[in-house]
C-alpha cells in the first residue's frame, strides 16, 4: 500500500480555540466523561490513528479553559479505552515532575487495559508555574532535557524488564512465573536510581509509543533517539519541510530508519461547504476573543508579561524563551515574515494557541493537507478542532471522504496494536 496520511486528534474538551466553548451548541467543559467519550468515538468514526491529550501541572484561570479545569489524563483515557476499540490513546506525563517507575507502570497498565493502544507524550514541563505545586524550583531548559533523556531510558528499560513468556500460569506444576524472564534493571544515574522491575507484565506493544513535541535542538535530539511520533508547531510549509527533513536526517545515527518516526504538525481546520461558510465560522469564533484573555494567554506562552505594551505597535524584543521554544520560534518567524503587530499575534494565539489555522472549503482544506503531505512537510497532522462537536464533525464528514477518494487516507483500521497499525518497529 502507498504511503497514507496519518491523523491524530488533539483533545481539549472546550476546543483548541480559547473561546470555542462559546460557539452555539458547543461542549463547554472537559470534565464530563460522556462528552469526552463521544468525541473519542467520533475520532474512531473518522479512522483517526490516535487521540492526543496534552496536560499541564498548574491551574491558571487566565489560560485556556481546558488546561485549568480538566480530568487527569491517565484516569480519563482508561475510561475511554472501555468505549473505543481501535484509536490510540496518548497522554502527557512529565519527566521533570514525576518518577520513571510510576510512569512505566501506569502506561503499561493503560496498554493492557486498551489492548495495546497506549502512547506516552513525554514532556519536560515548560511552564515554571508548575514547580510551586511540587515544592521545588523549575530547572532550566538544558537541565530539564538532561533529566528527560535519563528518565526515558529508565522507562524503556522497565518496560523491557519483563520478557515474552514470563507469565507461565501452569496450574499442573504450580509455576506462575518464569523468573529467568523477569529482571531488575539496577539503574543508577545522575538523576534517578531505580532497581526495578515494575509489577506488571510486558505491555502488549512491547513498549507503548513515545510521543514528543520539543522543537529545540535538545528536543529534536531526544526525539530522534526515542520518539515514535513527533508533534510540531508550524505556520509555514517551507519551514515545516525544513524541520521534517532535519529531524529525519538525525535518525540514522541512532540506528533508525526514516519510517520509524511519524511527524504530525498541528493544524486547526475550520471547514465549510464553501470558503465563505468557513470564513463565517472563523469570524464567529474570533468575535468571542477579548483583549484581556488573549493577551494573558500570549504572556503565558512567551513567559513574559505583555500587558503594558501597545497592542497595535510592533512586537517587542522578547529575548530568549526558556519555556516554549518551538512555539516562540514559529510565532516570531511568522510575525517577522508578515510584519505583524502584537494584536495580530495574540489573535493568532487565541485562535489555536499558536498552531496553524487552516480555513476554507472542504476541497481547499484537503488540497492543502495533500500538498503538505506530498511535498515532504508532514506524515500527517495533529488535528485541533476549534470546538466540539461541529468543528470536528465538519472535518470528518467533509474533508476525510475527499482524502479517501484520492487514496490518501484509509477506509478502515488495520489489525493489531497501535504500533502495528502505524507500522512502527518495536
Amino acid at each position: 500500500m502507498s504511503r497514507q496520511i496519518r491523523f491524530g486528534l488533539f483533545l481539549l474538551g472546550t476546543g483548541s480555540h480559547i473561546s470555542g466553548w462559546r460557539m452555539p451548541g458547543a461542549i463547554d467543559g472537559f470534565e464530563n466523561i460522556a462528552e469526552i467519550t463521544a468525541i473519542c468515538q467520533e475520532a474512531e468514526r473518522g479512522f483517526f490513528d490516535l487521540i492526543f491529550m496534552g496536560d499541564n501541572l498548574n491551574a491558571d484561570p487566565s489560560a485556556h479553559p481546558s488546561y485549568c479545569s480538566r480530568l487527569e489524563p491517565m484516569t480519563m483515557l482508561s475510561a475511554v479505552a472501555m468505549a473505543t476499540k481501535h484509536v490510540g490513546l496518548g497522554a502527557t506525563s512529565s519527566t521533570t515532575y514525576g518518577d520513571p517507575w510510576t510512569l512505566a507502570r501506569a502506561f503499561a497498565s493503560l496498554d493492557h487495559i486498551s489492548g495495546g493502544r497506549a502512547a506516552w507524550n513525554s514532556v519536560t514541563t515548560s511552564n515554571p508555574q508548575a514547580a510551586a505545586n511540587f515544592g521545588t524550583t523549575h530547572p532550566d531548559h538544558a537541565r530539564r532535557y538532561e533529566m528527560s533523556a535519563e528518565f526515558i531510558e529508565v522507562v524503556k528499560e522497565l518496560w523491557g524488564a519483563w520478557e515474552e513468556g514470563a507469565l507461565v500460569k501452569d496450574a499442573e506444576s504450580g509455576k506462575y512465573f518464569d523468573t529467568g524472564k523477569i529482571r531488575s534493571i539496577d539503574h543508577e544515574g545522575p538523576f534517578f536510581k531505580v532497581k526495578g522491575p515494575v509489577n506488571i507484565s510486558r505491555p502488549p506493544q512491547g513498549r507503548p509509543l513515545i510521543l514528543q513535541a520539543g522543537g529545540s535542538e535538545a528536543g529534536q535530539e531526544l526525539a530522534a533517539k526515542h520518539a515514535d511520533v513527533v508533534f510540531t508547531v508550524t505556520q509555514d510549509r517551507a519551514e515545516a519541510a525544513e524541520f521534517y527533513a532535519g529531524l529525519k536526517a538525525r535518525l540514522p545515527k541512532n540506528g533508525r530508519a526514516e519510517g520509524d518516526l511519524v511527524v504530525l504538525p498541528g493544524v486547526m481546520p475550520v471547514v465549510g461547504r464553501t470558503e465563505a461558510e468557513a470564513r463565517a465560522k472563523l469570524s464567529r469564533l474570533m468575535s468571542f476573543v477579548d483583549d484581556e484573555t488573549a493577551l494573558g494567554m500570549l504572556s503565558e506562552r512567551f513567559n513574559t508579561d505583555l500587558s503594558g505594551y501597545d497592542l497595535d505597535g510592533p512586537i517587542p524584543d522578547l529575548g530568549e524563551n526558556d519555556a516554549y521554544h518551538a512555539f516562540a520560534k514559529a510565532m516570531l518567524s511568522k510575525a517577522k515574515r508578515e510584519n505583524m503587530t502584537l494584536r495580530d499575534l495574540y489573535a493568532l494565539v487565541a485562535a489555536a494557541r499558536g498552531h496553524w489555522v487552516l480555513c476554507g472549503s472542504a476541497e481547499q482544506v484537503a488540497d492543502t493537507l495533500q500538498e503538505w503531505f506530498e511535498s515532504g512537510a508532514a506524515d500527517g497532522f495533529n488535528v485541533m478542532p476549534g470546538w466540539f462537536m461541529d468543528g470536528f464533525t465538519d472535518f470528518i464528514d467533509l474533508v476525510v471522504p475527499i482524502l479517501q477518494e484520492r487514496g490518501l487516507y484509509k477506509t478502515g483500521y488495520a489489525e493489531g496494536t497501535l504500533r502495528d497499525k502505524l507500522g512502527l518497529p518495536a
